[in-house]
């Protein structure tokens, strides 16, 4: 499965936090420091990076829903999400032997 950059940079973000659990607006810190665009391609891009982990199953997004779209306020990784991210990390999993 191919990942961009900021995917893979949100997937290591809910990892690292308690829970698996991330407010949407700590995933700005992408863009310090760099040439960006602005603020609201920002959010777009975020967004639509956001949508698309859903999409595949590696993320659960918490938010509000109009009749039009939805707002994504909160995500948080599925056991698919934590596997695959582990794997970005470079850990190995430990197998279930009792």
């Amino acid at each position: 499965m191919r990942l961009s950059k900021l995917q893979k940079y949100i997937l290591k973000k809910c990892y690292n936090q308690r829970d698996y659990h991330l407010i949407r607006e700590v995933l700005l810190g992408f863009y310090e420091n760099k040439e960006t665009p602005r603020k609201n391609l920002q959010v777009k891009i975020i967004t639509q990076s956001i949508e698309s982990l859903i999409d595949k199953e590696l993320m659960i997004g918490y938010g509000v829903r109009t009749p039009h779209r939805w707002f994504i306020k909160e995500v948080k990784l599925t056991d698919k999400g934590v596997k695959l991210t582990r794997k970005l990390f470079g850990e190995q999993l430990s197998l279930p032997i009792k």
